[in-house]
């Protein structure tokens, strides 16, 4: 069958970015926006922490959004509710600064705009830690628009992280699709490179590239964006 839709990571893929600078810078900045709230800076960076890896181990009881904060209250306590207006208003009025730490690359908007030209829709399957306002502002860093994907995930509208299986099925029945038709885009090979034990299709972006394990990556088709571009247009006929 052929490729149908087409899943793109963000961070690290359409996005560059050191990862670990970002979430050092992101989680540092943030702890500053409401410390005179009255939290304590590392303790707030710890909260956040914990309530990221509870996102990650999520069942599908509840959405991403509502782990997240039942794990920082459970810190916190349940003041944390009352002062989400500060947190809100951190991403209106700080978070753009946090672009300074990553990169950016024209070619990733070339990506889509090759997907789209070629009949596909495209999905930005960036795990969904982050809520949306802060999924938006990353897109528009990489030159991109919520417009440009069919799906976008966020920790609002999803009950799984990667690289939990659950979270690619997920999307592929909310499109109604078939793993055979789909290909995943993404520079983590261990998030991303597992969509393949579905049946999908995977390309790994090496530009930014996350391979803890350090497994074999050449089991994979792999390369930079001109290899990707290359990729897709033989791909997508």
């Amino acid at each position: 069958m052929s490729v149908t839709t087409i899943l793109f990571d963000l961070d690290g893929t359409l996005l560059p970015m050191d990862q670990e600078l970002f979430a050092k810078t992101y989680f540092m900045s943030i702890a500053k926006a409401i410390a005179p709230r009255g939290y304590e800076f590392d303790a707030v960076i710890k909260g956040i922490w914990a309530g990221t890896k509870a996102m990650m181990k999520n069942t599908g009881e509840k959405v991403n959004e509502a782990v997240f904060w039942e794990t920082f209250a459970s810190i916190f306590g349940d003041r944390v509710y009352d002062d989400r207006p500060c947190f809100d208003r951190f991403y209106v009025e700080h978070f753009d600064e946090i672009a300074a730490v990553c990169g950016h690359d024209h070619r990733a908007a070339e990506v889509i705009r090759l997907c789209h030209e070629r009949g596909c829709k495209t999905v930005l399957a960036t795990n969904p830690i982050f809520p949306s306002i802060a999924t938006e502002k990353r897109m528009k860093w990489a030159g991109l628009s919520p417009e440009d994907f069919e799906l976008f995930t966020t920790y609002e509208n999803s009950l799984y992280c990667k690289p939990n299986l659950k979270y690619y099925t997920t999307i592929l029945e909310a499109l109604g699709v078939s793993p055979s038709e789909c290909l995943m885009v993404g520079n983590d090979v261990g998030e991303d490179m597992i969509a393949q034990e579905l049946g999908m299709k995977v390309f790994l972006l090496t530009d930014c590239i996350i391979n803890r394990d350090e497994k074999d990556i050449s089991v994979y088709p792999h390369g930079g964006f001109d290899e990707l571009l290359s990729y897709l247009d033989k791909t997508l006929v």
